[in-house]
């Protein structure tokens, strides 16, 4: 099993749910969260004064996955997130010891 965390921006996760959704990849956590890269953030103008974000708003999505799923779903998370620009995001790949269903107590790959 297989933990992917994927850091996108915030206008392309619709795209990425309805891509992973038909993939059959329906279990998924997701937070907004901020962030910066090597995008460093943006200035802005308001009000006529200008001001730096350095922490822009992105969307992380959790997913637990069967090793034989990980490839596919990296490759189509790749295609429907990449704008081509900077801040398109990241996805970071954990092996994952074990897994646990609360209300059943199955372990492992039946838990996923």
């Amino acid at each position: 099993m297989k933990k992917l965390e994927c850091i996108i921006r915030p206008q392309r996760f619709e795209e990425v749910k309805a891509a992973l959704e038909e993939l059959g990849v329906v279990g998924m956590t997701v937070q907004d969260v901020r962030g910066c890269g090597k995008q460093k953030g943006v200035t802005a103008t308001y009000r006529g004064m200008e001001y730096t974000m350095t922490l822009l708003p992105k969307v992380k999505i959790e997913l637990v996955l069967h090793d034989d799923e990980v490839e596919e779903v990296i490759e189509t998370l790749l295609e429907v997130a990449r704008t081509g620009e900077l801040g398109d995001g990241k996805v970071f790949i954990y092996p994952l010891e074990d897994a646990i269903r609360i209300r059943t107590g199955e372990r492992g790959d039946a838990a996923v």
